[in-house]
């Protein structure tokens, strides 16, 4: 057996989420790849997807948000989705790729991949694994035809149905995360984790020193991703307690060493800090699916959601003064979040294909 999996450079999740399901299928010893689906395309399409979805989160996501209302609304007619129209259109370069490399599973960590793949599926045998990254059923994944289609939660799983996914093959295993990411030693220090995605998306600075003066007494560690600038400004600042730090590998760690995690809710940025089982606040989303990300996990008493500055501060205050409240957190996150998804993904597609 040969596992392809497809990933989309909108957002640093849904690669980071496809790396981890390789890793686990070779531990697994079973072969592997990850391909980036807009590289199939033609070479200059992930860079092009990229610099569209990070333009779209600008002026607080404003665009984004219009974007995914659109979706939506488009999403609850009969009317096949321009979405699905576009991705069909190169079904022939995803068909010779997978014919080449001689793949017998495709999995896809974002929709657009899953599109193409489920139009292939018309014409050809293909086994196909949907990834949702996200706590919510985005619009157009009804639009797929999975073999499996595996979700974040059981709690998710009338959600998915009602927006026309067929439960037969919804499997709500969890987000992957792999056991490579878990297996992290480190002794909790006094310290706060604010990562602002693989983006740096958000008004971090003004963040940052509302924690510095609130909250004296802890370290606070910056993760700024990808943006160059931010990091910059953010070291203009003056201050022992701060640490701003650029794109890393090793998050895990920090994750693992600190008291208290504050991250955008990104779906898997969300999953890694609940896997290893840390208290959360989620600071403003940008507006679409990471306010159902944010959402899901307050309902749920797994994380604080703070929609402005205001908000975090009194979020640290509450969570650092309050050891029950930080236990029932983490508990709550052991109830309801698999850590173990990935490893449980490779057991039902080895099952599917009768692999010992």
């Amino acid at each position: 057996m040969k596992v392809l999996v497809l990933t989309c450079s909108t957002g640093g999740g849904h690669n980071t989420c496809a790396r981890y399901i390789k890793e686990e299928f070779n531990d697994n010893n079973i072969e592997c790849d990850v391909q980036d689906y807009m590289n199939i395309i033609g070479p200059k399409a992930s860079k092009i997807a990229e610099k569209i979805y990070l333009d779209s989160t600008r002026n607080n996501g404003l665009i984004f948000k219009g974007v995914y209302k659109l979706g939506e609304i488009y999403s609850k007619t009969p009317i096949p989705s321009p979405v699905y129209g576009l991705n069909s259109l190169v079904k022939e370069k995803l068909d010779q790729f997978i014919t080449d490399n001689g793949y017998d599973v495709v999995i896809g960590t974002h929709l657009f991949p899953c599109m193409t793949a489920s139009v292939l599926k018309k014409e050809k045998e293909l086994f196909l694994v949907n990834v949702a990254t996200d706590y919510e059923c985005i619009p157009f994944w009804e639009e797929t035809n999975p073999d499996i289609f595996v979700i974040p939660s059981e709690l998710l799983k009338e959600r998915f149905i009602k927006k026309g996914i067929k439960e037969e093959c919804l499997l709500p295993l969890g987000i992957p995360v792999s056991s490579h990411f878990q297996k992290v030693k480190g002794t909790k220090n006094k310290m706060i984790l604010l990562t602002s995605g693989s983006m740096g998306f958000g008004k971090i600075k003004e963040i940052v020193i509302n924690i510095l003066s609130g909250v004296p007494d802890y370290k606070l560690v910056v993760v700024c991703g990808n943006n160059e600038a931010m990091k910059k400004e953010l070291e203009t600042i003056t201050n022992p307690n701060l640490e701003v730090l650029g794109f890393i590998n090793n998050i895990n760690e920090y994750i693992k060493k600190s008291t208290l995690v504050i991250t955008k809710p990104g779906g898997l940025t969300t999953t890694e800090v609940a896997v290893l089982r840390k208290p959360l606040i989620h600071m403003m989303p940008i507006p679409g699916v990471e306010n159902y990300n944010a959402d899901f996990f307050a309902q749920n008493k797994m994380s604080i959601k703070a929609t402005n500055i205001n908000e975090i501060i009194e979020g640290i205050k509450t969570l650092v003064n309050n050891p029950d409240y930080q236990k029932e957190m983490v508990e709550n996150q052991k109830r309801i979040i698999n850590a173990n998804a990935a490893h449980d993904l490779v057991m039902a597609v080895k099952d599917k294909f009768n692999v010992k």
